[in-house]
């Protein structure tokens, strides 16, 4: 068998006022769930809980990511999360803050046997 990606969903998230890199890095991953369906799975008779998930979070503070926390919001699979330098931090100078704003990408691969789907088109 071999394990192919089913889905590559990408979003976005922030901590306007906290400087919490967990807590964007939370909610991109929430912008992901939100835009994506394992409808996929049902359609294919897949279990879904046998996925594999690797999370990719960029942050400007990588080693500031609680991944054990992010990987808690995926609801299904063996959950990978990996942090790393990305995203962006916007200063305001003005107020003395920061606001932290994390990209997510979040993917979802699959052991299928070898014939067990033909692709027809």
């Amino acid at each position: 068998m071999a394990e192919k990606r089913l889905i590559l969903e990408m979003g976005t998230g922030n901590d306007l006022y906290g400087e919490d890199y967990t807590k964007a890095a939370i909610r991109a991953v929430q912008d992901c769930l939100h835009h994506s369906s394992l409808s996929l799975y049902k359609s294919l008779d897949l279990d879904p809980t046998k996925m594999v998930v690797n999370v990719t979070i960029g942050v400007q503070k990588p080693d500031q990511v609680d991944t054990g926390a992010v990987a808690k919001q995926l609801p299904y699979g063996t959950v990978t999360v990996t942090a790393v330098k990305g995203g962006l931090n916007v200063p305001d100078e003005a107020n003395n803050q920061l606001t932290v704003v994390a990209a997510a990408a979040v993917e979802a691969r699959y052991d299928i046997p070898e014939g067990r789907y033909r692709l027809v088109g």
